[in-house]
């Protein structure tokens, strides 16, 4: 019943989590840790989100057309192979992901096995400026071990894209 309180009390922004003590949130009210601000309608709120979304993104689709940000440049992207985060902003709205690149993506880890399409959990490849392909690396800790369980689409370049994984998770060899 505690939580339920705490929670509605977060959430209608009266306390906030000010720190931790082991596994539990410490609580004070927001109004000793957090400035005054404007208070804006939920339209305005929207509106203000989509200009920077926009802005951040670059692009956006208006009525099946692309629009370019007036702030944004164009420029020569290099041709280097990156794995992202499913949590990248290039793909974190899906459904832009899609209409850019043609590329329907989601992560299947809390799709049952026999139901999914990939694995469970599949990073987009991005090369250049396209996202080509899909990779499943796992990584094995204790054996400092990068493990390529599967990759579709135009993988050309995986292997560059691979060996920058393995170094920032400081693997010592790389299989598959």
């Amino acid at each position: 019943m505690v939580g339920l309180m705490l929670l509605s009390l977060h959430l209608y922004g009266e306390i906030t989590v000010v720190g931790r003590r082991g596994g539990e949130r410490l609580w004070d009210l927001a109004s000793r840790w957090w400035p005054e601000t404007e208070t804006v309608s939920a339209p305005a709120a929207e509106r203000i989100r989509a200009d920077r979304r926009f802005r951040s993104q670059g692009v956006r689709l208006v009525r099946g057309e692309w629009e370019k940000h007036p702030d944004a440049t164009d420029g020569i992207v290099p041709a280097r192979a990156v794995l992202l985060s499913p949590f990248d902003r290039l793909v974190y709205d899906r459904n832009r992901a899609e209409a850019l690149w043609g590329f329907r993506y989601r992560l299947e880890m809390f799709v049952p096995q026999v139901k999914r399409e990939y694995g469970y959990y599949v990073l987009p490849l991005l090369v250049g400026d396209q996202v080509v392909g899909r990779a499943e690396p796992r990584f094995d800790r204790k054996t400092g071990t990068l493990e390529l369980l599967g990759a579709w689409g135009d993988t050309e370049s995986l292997g560059d894209a691979l060996e920058d994984l393995a170094a920032w998770l400081g693997a010592t060899r790389i299989m598959g």
